[in-house]
């Protein structure tokens, strides 16, 4: 009999944590395992704030404008695409994007979106370096334009 009530307890403590986890879970929501990505990944926001509004290049099935765009080291340029096409802003030169200076990139240099972003989306940037960047659309190389760093 004292080997039933033992086993007995010893379920019901089983059966409690099963339950006691199983809430938990249910509570937080299903556990995502993280997949890998590349050490350089596009920032993508939904909006600029008023003060990086001069800051923003816009790319259209025409290429990007302002082709020329001038900024203080340090600050970031925003590139979004209107275009009804994927854009994949990169430094120059085709296909290497090694002409800024800082490598790391998924090809060249850290100056490369490594993917294309659909219509809508945006991508930044921000500029360490100062000089004159070229860049283009790797999906569309013949569409480029140039930052200038002060």
């Amino acid at each position: 009999m004292k080997k039933i009530a033992i086993s007995l307890v010893v379920v019901v403590v089983v059966v409690g944590i099963w339950l006691t986890t199983r809430k938990a879970n249910e509570v937080a929501g299903p556990v995502s395992t993280p997949t890998p990505t590349s050490s350089v990944s596009p920032t993508l926001s939904p909006s600029p704030t008023p003060s990086q509004q001069s800051n923003t290049v816009i790319y259209t099935d025409s290429g990007y404008s302002p082709a020329t765009i001038t900024i203080k080291k340090g600050q970031t340029v925003i590139w979004k695409n209107n275009s009804s096409k994927q854009m994949r802003t990169a430094s120059a030169i085709h296909p290497t994007h090694s002409v800024y200076p800082t490598t790391g990139g998924c090809v060249g240099s850290t100056f490369d979106a490594c993917m294309g972003l659909p219509s809508g989306q945006e991508w930044s940037f921000g500029f360490e370096n100062a000089g004159t960047w070229k860049y283009h659309n790797h999906m569309n190389p013949s569409h480029t334009g140039t930052v200038v760093v002060e």
